[in-house]
């Protein structure tokens, strides 16, 4: 299995550079999650690094919080570079990728737990790009890396125990990001 740290590093940066093009006036803005605005979703985006993050530092990340308060408006890019640093050192040796972690869906791998937070990211990273009017071109590998890791963990059909709508159909020749989430159910903005 393909070691997730580079594709991880590679996501949270892309994620970093698209957070820190956004204006506060855009936070209330609508998201393709459709229960979250832009402020609740960089909320979750810096909550689940969080998570992420303790769950490599300590084994477990079950009693962190998936949402973060206390942002000022102009600070989500320190408070996710914040948590992202965090992580990267936190996954950097190789006992935690083979030693088993405790994530929401159970007791897996680290480098499984950390490829599903690939995936995260990257789908996380799709989302606000669409609420924000797409403003740069995101990596390609990144989301065929994700997709692939989706087709694994998620079924198609429903997923009462999972945080995700059922898949969607992908529209004909859709790139892996609108594959992406269409898998996890979600829909462009426009």
């Amino acid at each position: 299995m393909t070691d997730p740290r580079p594709l991880y590093r590679r996501a949270t940066a892309q994620a970093a550079e698209l957070i820190a093009t956004v204006r506060p006036e855009q936070l209330s803005g609508p998201t393709p999650c459709t229960e979250y605005d832009v402020r609740t979703l960089l909320s979750h985006i810096v909550g689940g690094t969080h998570r992420i993050a303790v769950c490599g530092e300590r084994g477990d990340g079950l009693d962190v919080r998936m949402f973060v308060d206390g942002v000022p408006d102009d600070g989500w890019p320190g408070a996710y570079d914040e948590m992202r640093t965090r992580v990267l050192a936190a996954w950097a040796g190789d006992a935690r990728m083979a030693e088993p972690v405790r994530v929401p869906w159970g007791e897996i791998p680290g480098r499984d737990a950390l490829s599903a937070y690939v995936m995260e990211i990257v789908a996380h990273t799709w989302d606000l790009s669409e609420s924000l009017g797409r403003p740069r071109a995101l990596d390609p590998e990144l989301a065929a890396y994700a997709l692939a890791a989706a087709h694994e963990a998620l079924p198609d059909g429903p997923r009462e125990d999972r945080p995700f709508k059922p898949a969607l159909p992908a529209p004909a020749g859709a790139d892996d990001y609108t594959r992406l989430a269409a898998w996890l159910g979600r829909e462009p903005l426009g």
